[in-house]
């Protein structure tokens, strides 16, 4: 059965798959935003990113430890912020699950370790983005119960 855990440097090579397609997926809906063919980090800035405690990536593996998904997340400290309410935040700063994959639940049960550990390390919520031009995304987050907190807008000059 397939196994949720923090990510490991040996796992970057599956990650970086992964971060493909996310781009392509937002490339195929911004084009002028979004450059295809590109990734959003490189090998060595994933190094440095994955055993920081501060900003946890988490893995969904099948038996043979390939990567089905991964939820990239960075723990926000509000705690000595003058102007909000003194909680712990984690921002999950992407999240994807190979397209080879989709309707397995690799990403409900991604979603749901990360909410635990959220939780575990007494985080307030859970926060993320969602593209418009992403509406499977979206529909995907209602379904797992989350709900709007604001809305990114743009006028196009």
């Amino acid at each position: 059965s397939n196994m949720i855990r923090r990510a490991i440097v040996i796992d970057i090579h599956d990650i970086d798959r992964l971060l493909y397609q996310v781009n392509q997926i937002h490339a195929d809906g911004r084009p002028d935003l979004f450059v295809g063919g590109l990734k959003k980090y490189t090998d060595e800035e994933l190094a440095e990113i994955i055993p920081d405690d501060s900003r946890p990536v988490f893995v969904n593996t099948d038996p043979d430890g390939h990567v089905l998904g991964y939820a990239f997340c960075v723990l926000q400290d509000h705690r000595q912020d003058s102007f909000m309410a003194p909680i712990l935040t984690l921002y999950i700063d992407d999240i994807c699950v190979d397209a080879s994959a989709r309707g397995q639940h690799v990403g409900k049960a991604l979603y749901d370790y990360v909410i635990a550990y959220a939780r575990e390390i007494g985080c307030y919520n859970v926060t993320l983005n969602v593209w418009e031009c992403n509406p499977g995304a979206r529909k995907f987050y209602e379904a797992m119960g989350m709900v709007p907190q604001k809305t990114g807008m743009e006028k196009i000059l």
